[in-house]
């Protein structure tokens, strides 16, 4: 049975990052967050490209083959900022024993209630990621998720507190640039697409100032990768950058 749970902080490490507001804007979309067509319908549509760059950078860390179905058999994963588990549970069919943490009670309820219907046994915690006694995990994933913090550098230093040695760790974000200002706020937030107020411009981070960070924290910055969108192909991995975009991270 999946355990969605509090964990009594702990003080050993990592101060406060997140937002309250950001956990209650989140925390009300938990309800419809499995619902394709409901208010995390773009998260629905942007998980599969999400997971094809995700899946790819398993195999070559890890030497794996690619035609294995559960190439994280064996290894754990960490998932921050998991929401309602759109991620952790492809992780999970993968074969890694997946904890999931969020900054919302909700949204890891839900994860639960959801991961325990489809008889997947996931481990959901509900808090502050620097204030959990989690040990280390081999991978290490938060997708979407750094925009929304209040100190991006403390909380990448979290992030890498939990990679174990010869870990892997994969970041996505959108990208501070006039096209992301005008299509994933101005458009997409003006017309539903994603629930208006999710975003703010100007915490969006550009691949050159997240390098920056995870060098600050040791971690080398793999070559980013765009997540573009056209009419005809989607949503759909891309040499632009200028939306979204997708990276790993190692130790230095």
């Amino acid at each position: 049975m999946s355990d969605a749970t509090t964990v009594t902080p702990s003080n050993t490490s990592g101060g406060q990052t997140i937002r309250p507001e950001e956990a209650a804007h989140f925390g009300k979309l938990a309800k419809d967050w499995w619902d394709p067509k409901g208010s995390s319908a773009m998260l629905h549509k942007l998980n599969p490209v999400r997971l094809g760059f995700l899946r790819e950078a398993i195999d070559i860390h890890w030497a794996g083959d690619v035609r294995n179905t559960r190439p994280l058999a064996g290894k754990s994963a960490l998932d921050v900022g998991c929401g309602a588990g759109l991620l952790c549970e492809p992780l999970a069919r993968m074969g890694a024993a997946v904890t999931g943490v969020d900054a919302a009670p909700e949204n890891v309820a839900a994860a639960a209630i959801h991961a325990e219907g489809v008889g997947l046994d996931i481990r959901y915690i509900a808090g502050e990621i620097g204030q959990q006694d989690l040990g280390a995990f081999d991978l290490v994933t938060s997708m979407e998720v750094v925009e929304h913090v209040a100190d991006k550098r403390a909380f990448l230093a979290q992030l890498a507190a939990r990679l174990a040695p010869g870990g892997l760790m994969v970041l996505s974000t959108p990208n501070r640039t006039p096209q992301s200002r005008l299509l994933m706020i101005g458009a997409a937030e003006g017309v539903g697409l994603i629930p208006k107020g999710t975003h703010h411009w100007d915490d969006f981070v550009t691949p050159e100032e997240l390098a920056d960070l995870l060098e600050s924290v040791g971690l080398v910055m793999g070559e980013p990768r765009g997540i573009a969108f056209s009419p005809m192909k989607g949503l759909h991995l891309s040499a632009d950058l200028s939306l979204n975009y997708i990276v790993t991270a190692r130790a230095a």
